[in-house]
């Protein structure tokens, strides 16, 4: 069915419209001239001001990826553009068979600038596709947005469903860091359809055999990868573990009587956290994700190894502390199948620290952490209850509003002593540490463990940690 002209006239909030149209940059008497993919996003937000419009174009070989194939993709990409009332993305369709495949690799300055003459090429389309009050004082500029990450290249190694979180993708990429040469690196990630431009977990991965950039870049496809989990490349982990400095001096003192100090990470992803505890810092571990699927990614393609001192289980975290909580009051948990109750009974007595990592996810408010359903008294409460004499409660925080942070900050201070903060640096998340006592001063260099710490962290985190 053809498309009215007039469709596009008004602007109608939230609006999704897709179709195709031949590439103005092919041959038009040509048998195979190419389509385009057009989208045509209105943004949910009605304009305070005189509409703005602005066109993208798809980064060559990525019209498969979520965030340029998706309606909530393209509603991340339009939010991004703080006052955009229309977003109008167009790359080559990937139905005919030329968009990309599996695997993506960066355009050289050669491509730049072929992709300003299809800019170019394109503006009237992008005209006929602005709204009329664009056009009240004569023909408006045609603004092209460009999209730039750090990545070089990228091949899928497979796609899962899972039964919560839904689509998910494994992805091996080589990513540069910094402008000059010789600073590429790669990671394997996970990332979930339902935040598409989100990369849920990262580790970093090494080369199986030496390898060299070539003047058409990495190979990645054709390279076999180990997992290296002595770092932490995802931007919030290290500063959670930073938290431990607070507790540095108390878990000392276990470790020297002989015993490990136990984590409980609600939320386990790829399982890059779990396995440093366990591998780098001597923890004992449990760890609960609520998705089986998610929990198989992680043992398959990440790494994680679920035995001696570190226990996943499937179930809601959340759920998962209320009922440990119950167990050390009344003795029982609930109703949990015999694998969970043995993996429960094997981890003696109280945690040193209970990580958060989980989200609510909605494409239409963005990423929020965590859960309102986590921070309420009972929860919190059942948390503290877990915590030993000197524990800490550490929680990756996205908040969407200055409101929800202020209102969380003060459910904390009504169960715990005393509140502390760090600032990832990436203008998104903070962590949040709530302690169950007050905290001793302690010089950091009589401590082993924080030491230890020093040694697979960056102190940086450590010195930003601020009590509030």
């Amino acid at each position: 069915m053809a498309l009215d002209k007039s469709t596009f006239e008004t602007l109608v909030p939230a609006r999704f419209v897709t179709f195709t149209f031949p590439d103005p940059s092919s041959p038009s008497a040509s048998s195979d001239r190419r389509l385009l993919r057009v989208a045509v996003l209105d943004s949910p937000i009605r304009p305070s001001a005189p509409p703005r419009v602005a066109a993208m174009l798809v980064p060559s070989h990525r019209e498969h990826d979520w965030i340029f194939s998706t309606e909530s993709g393209h509603l991340q990409l339009l939010l991004g553009s703080p006052g955009l009332s229309r977003l109008v993305l167009i790359g080559e369709d990937p139905i005919d068979g030329r968009g990309s495949g599996l695997g993506f690799r960066r355009q050289t300055e050669c491509h730049r600038s072929r992709r300003e003459g299809r800019e170019e090429s394109l503006k009237p389309l992008v005209l006929a596709l602005s709204p009329r009050v664009c056009f009240e004082s004569g023909v408006p500029e045609v603004t092209f947005l460009s999209y730039e990450d750090d990545l070089v290249a990228s091949v899928t190694l497979e796609v899962f469903i899972g039964e919560f979180v839904g689509e998910m993708l494994v992805e091996d990429v080589v990513i540069k860091r910094g402008s000059g040469c010789g600073e590429s690196e790669f990671r394997r990630r996970l990332r979930f359809k339902r935040m598409p431009n989100l990369v849920q977990t990262q580790v970093r991965i090494v080369p199986q055999e030496d390898c060299r950039e070539t003047e058409g870049g990495f190979r990645i496809e054709d390279m076999q990868f180990r997992i290296d989990a002595r770092v932490l490349v995802h931007p919030y982990l290290a500063p959670m573990v930073a938290s431990l400095s607070l507790i540095g001096s108390d878990i000392d003192e276990r470790i020297r009587k002989g015993l490990r100090p136990k984590a409980f990470c609600a939320g386990v992803g790829g399982g890059a956290l779990l396995a440093f505890l366990r591998g780098q810092l001597g923890f004992e571990v449990l760890g609960v994700d609520v998705d089986e699927v998610v929990l198989r990614v992680a043992k398959q393609y990440f790494g994680l190894e679920d035995g001696d001192f570190l226990h996943v289980v499937v179930g809601d975290a959340i759920e998962w502390i209320e009922r440990l909580a119950n167990r050390k009051t009344e003795g029982t948990l609930g109703a949990l199948c015999s694998h969970d109750l043995s993996v429960a009974d094997r981890i003696d007595g109280k945690f040193d620290v209970i990580m958060v990592d989980l989200d609510s996810s909605d494409v239409s408010t963005g990423l929020v952490a965590p859960p309102l359903e986590f921070v309420r008294k009972p929860v919190l409460l059942a948390a503290r209850s877990l915590l030993c004499e000197f524990g800490i409660l550490a929680i990756n925080v996205i908040p969407p509003d200055r409101l929800f942070y202020e209102t969380m900050i003060n459910e904390l201070r009504d169960v715990f002593h005393d509140l502390y903060e760090i600032d990832v640096g990436n203008k998104e998340n903070f962590v949040l540490i709530a302690t169950v006592a007050s905290i001793r001063e302690i010089p950091r260099y009589d401590v082993s463990f924080i030491m230890k710490l020093n040694s697979v962290l960056s102190g940086a985190y450590m010195d930003s940690i601020r009590k509030i």
